[in-house]
């Protein structure tokens, strides 16, 4: 992985909550795969299957979504020379002021279109010290 790749990557991984918190669904191409699988299981909502699939869970979650999604903490992990495993940690900002933290685990693959996330695992943290 080129220091251009993880520039690229850490990118991505960061326009996802611009292209959420701005209303810009439909630019979600630029970050996610078509075939995407979106899985916020441990938050109650089960895996979404395709990028049409998690626009319409966003748009129908409608004011409930938070208004700041913040990423930081990326680690990436070459996993073959067209894959990465990502591991970022994840903020979420609801209008009501209160927050809520979270990891996300993203499939990372490059393409015809640049690098795009394949699939996210939303794991919410809960508990300090990782639950121990």
């Amino acid at each position: 992985m080129t220091p251009d790749d993880r520039a690229a990557i850490t990118d991505l991984i960061s326009m996802h909550g611009h292209l959420c918190d701005d209303g810009e669904l439909d630019r979600l191409h630029e970050v996610f795969t078509d075939d995407l699988v979106y899985d916020v299981s441990d938050m109650g909502f089960g895996e979404l299957h395709g990028l049409a699939a998690f626009r319409t869970a966003a748009e129908t979650l409608g004011d409930a979504n938070p208004v700041g999604h913040h990423v930081t903490n990326v680690v990436l992990r070459e996993a073959s020379e067209d894959e990465v495993h990502a591991r970022s940690k994840a903020i979420g900002i609801l209008a009501d002021g209160t927050a809520g933290s979270a990891v996300y685990q993203d499939v990372v693959k490059r393409g015809p279109d640049g690098w795009r996330i394949t699939r996210r695992t939303v794991q919410a943290r809960r508990k300090p010290l990782g639950a121990r």
